[in-house]
């Protein structure tokens, strides 16, 4: 993904699902395949970005983001949850339906 990118991803009107990860991280191997069964299923209701932290420190530093994997949902522009940790399909779709709104 280009760097100058990011910040016009975000203004999608769909919900945007943010995953900042990295290649050291064992949980984001197994958050990694939760996310593309929910991309498969959902489809173009949503757009989902994977970030390693490692190659955009910077984007890290700007979302505060201090523990991997952590999920960011965006939609036109607005944080609407952010929250670390590996995330179950339910609960994924659960928090996308609700940015949805």
């Amino acid at each position: 993904m280009e760097r100058g990118n990011f910040n016009t991803i975000i203004q999608d009107h769909r919900p945007v699902v943010i995953d900042f990860h990295a290649q050291w991280c064992g949980p984001c191997r197994v958050q990694s395949p939760i996310l593309k069964e929910v991309a498969s299923e959902l489809g173009e209701q949503i757009r989902v970005i994977k970030i390693d932290v490692d190659q955009n420190p910077e984007l890290a530093v700007r979302y505060g983001i201090q523990g991997v994997p952590t999920l960011m949902v965006f939609k036109n522009g607005e944080i609407k949850y952010k929250q670390s940790g590996v995330h179950q399909k339910s609960q994924l779709i659960s928090v996308i339906n609700q940015a949805k709104v």
